[in-house]
């Protein structure tokens, strides 16, 4: 059954995208991720214009976040205090973000951008979370056991000024690179459409120790809240939010959220590290081979002006 989204100027099989949004709803309650990052490039992969998969996907991005963090709310595992400052900044690292994907559409670079900046963040941070986890899975099979969280080992964020205690996480930490944080991923989610917890995780286990009990759910908050501003920024300024597309997205999203959050504490944490850094370098693979490799049809129909310009 085709359906078709008027923003986009699409067809779409319907089956196929509540499967999409169940999929990447499973993986946001999984690894406390919006999903995002893998939702957006399979809908410019079936052929949505990127713009409107960007801000279209800002939505249901919402949607899956909100019934995972209800999730581990319930369950007590978010920082609400952390999650606070990390949402203030996010706000204004959103609106930054918004203006610039505008600006980049209006010069004709916007789809060029995204496509460079998966393929940057992606494939770095897929990286690095792969070989990360991949020795923790090598130390655990040998016979070590990693405390969960280690309040004693610090790095240089500690050592920075204005230092704030969030009991909630047990932590002390500066509010500069916390700030820095939510600002930064604020501006790549509104900028990229996606949730940007595959960044926030790792920034909050590595740079800022938060345990791993209060790691998913507080990314999981802050991605509802940033997403949200996000969608209203985007409907306003470039009007392109489809919001059929956002809705039959959100249908299967919800449900696959809670089975993905289930199925989260069956895993260890080095687990769940090592599976979402696999899935995130195959997306920046994706990317490459798309950016690398000609299409199918290199001509564009184009007007072209008398003085010659297109």
């Amino acid at each position: 059954m085709q359906l078709y989204l008027p923003i986009a100027e699409f067809s779409l099989n319907i089956f196929l995208l509540i499967g999409m949004g169940g999929a990447v709803g499973f993986l946001s309650g999984l690894f406390g991720v919006g999903g995002g990052f893998l939702l957006t490039p399979l809908l410019i992969f079936s052929g949505i214009p990127a713009p409107v998969a960007v801000a279209s996907v800002t939505s249901q991005v919402v949607a899956a976040s909100t019934s995972g963090a209800l999730s581990y709310y319930r369950r007590g595992g978010i920082d609400l205090k952390l999650a606070l400052f990390l949402i203030i900044s996010g706000v204004f690292g959103a609106f930054a973000g918004v203006w610039t994907f505008g600006y980049l559409r209006s010069t004709g670079q916007l789809e060029l951008t995204i496509s460079l900046g998966y393929l940057v963040f992606l494939g770095s941070i897929g990286s690095i979370m792969l070989v990360e986890a991949g020795r923790a899975v090598l130390k655990y099979r040998s016979g070590e056991r990693p405390p969960a969280h280690l309040p004693h080992q610090h790095n240089w964020v500690h050592g920075l000024p204005f230092r704030v205690r969030f009991k909630r996480s047990g932590i002390y930490v500066s509010v500069f690179p916390v700030i820095a944080i939510g600002a930064g991923i604020g501006f790549i989610g509104s900028l990229l459409g996606i949730g940007g917890g595959f960044i926030l995780v790792p920034a909050l286990v590595y740079l800022l120790r938060v345990p791993g009990v209060m790691v998913i759910g507080t990314s999981l908050l802050h991605v509802v809240a940033i997403m949200a501003v996000t969608t209203i920024l985007h409907a306003v300024a470039s009007q392109t939010v489809d919001v059929l597309l956002a809705l039959t997205l959100m249908v299967g999203s919800v449900a696959g959220a809670q089975f993905g959050a289930a199925a989260g504490r069956k895993l260890r944490g080095e687990q769940l590290r090592l599976l979402l850094g696999l899935l995130v370098l195959a997306v920046a693979i994706r990317f490459a081979f798309s950016l690398l490799v000609a299409p199918a049809d290199p001509f564009s129909m184009a007007i072209v002006t008398p003085g010659g310009a297109g």
